[in-house]
């Protein structure tokens, strides 16, 4: 991928502060986050895998929301904990590319996952009894496939038309990692016609998403009132809590971000954010899908069981 100019070898990320004593204390943070991260979603992947009661479309489709997750923090979080404890600050032109790629085609491939998880909910709730049937394996891994398949073809076109720009203002970033907001301001031709690809990549990777889940969340809860007993109601809604719960954290905090014109970005506020949906909703995905789910506990309780 060629560059518009030539003069930027390498950016500065700034981070979230320059004094010693608050760095030292971000790093220990993060560090501790990321563990949690690491083992949460490698445990839920380990358990969903081993486990033959989690092996249903369901499992399938949060093993997949906790490799996303892994891989997405593992992006930003080694390089947030080197900035913290190192002098130098700098991230290489084709570093903070590779990362800008791999951060965009991750996020992306998470909305369109799960819409796929909107679905798979709606599938089991509608008509349970022929649930296994609708959501097939096959169907199951195609919807995967296409997700992931959407998510990085989108990211291509953010970072070819990102990374065209020229960054004639400076080459330091006051963020802790590459991303549009920062950069925008670095360059001195972001024109309306990037600001148009940002429109359309919100439209097909967020919003599009977005009307989906909530189209099945209507057909959900048309599902759950036709359902008589109390109980039955309950347990059917609870059956979508944790993903209602995931979907409004991440797409609210994503929406937030990237739904404004590039004039209103406040890089403090932003980072706050940012920090939310890259560092922490990957920790707390394998506890917001997991603290209430019997299956998993269960399939805990056996793991911890025979490795005694």
């Amino acid at each position: 991928m060629e560059r518009s100019n030539h003069t930027v070898t390498e950016f500065i990320l700034v981070g979230f502060t320059t004094d010693p004593v608050m760095q030292l204390v971000l790093f220990v943070v993060f560090l501790g986050v990321y563990s949690l991260t690491v083992v949460g979603n490698a445990t839920l992947m380990v358990l969903i895998c081993n486990d033959s009661r989690l092996h249903t479309a369901m499992y399938f489709f949060i093993g997949n929301l906790s490799f996303l997750d892994l891989w997405y923090s593992s992006v930003y979080t080694p390089k947030i904990l080197v900035t913290c404890i190192s002098e130098d600050k700098s991230i290489s032109f084709a570093g903070c590319l590779a990362q800008f790629f791999f951060s965009a085609g991750l996020a992306y491939s998470e909305c369109y996952l799960l819409a796929a998880m909107a679905y798979d909910r709606y599938a089991a709730i509608s008509n349970p009894l022929l649930y296994a049937q609708a959501m097939s394996r096959k169907l199951c891994i195609c919807l995967v496939i296409y997700s992931y398949t959407g998510g990085f073809i989108n990211a291509i076109i953010l970072t070819s038309n990102t990374f065209t720009l020229d960054f004639c203002s400076d080459n330091v970033i006051d963020d802790f990692f590459c991303d549009v907001p920062p950069l925008v301001k670095l360059a001195c031709d972001a024109k309306e016609s990037y600001q148009a690809v940002l429109y359309f990549l919100l439209a097909s990777n967020v919003i599009a998403p977005t009307l989906l889940i909530l189209a099945s969340y209507l057909f959900i809860i048309a599902a759950i009132l036709r359902i008589r007993s109390t109980q039955g109601r309950y347990k059917a809604f609870s059956t979508c809590s944790s993903h209602l719960v995931s979907v409004t954290l991440y797409y609210g905090s994503i929406l937030y971000i990237y739904s404004r014109p590039s004039s209103s970005y406040s890089l403090e506020r932003d980072k706050m954010v940012s920090t939310f949906y890259t560092v922490l909703f990957p920790m707390l995905n394998p506890m917001i899908y997991s603290l209430r789910n019997k299956d998993v506990k269960e399939a805990l309780k056996k793991l911890v069981w025979l490795t005694q």
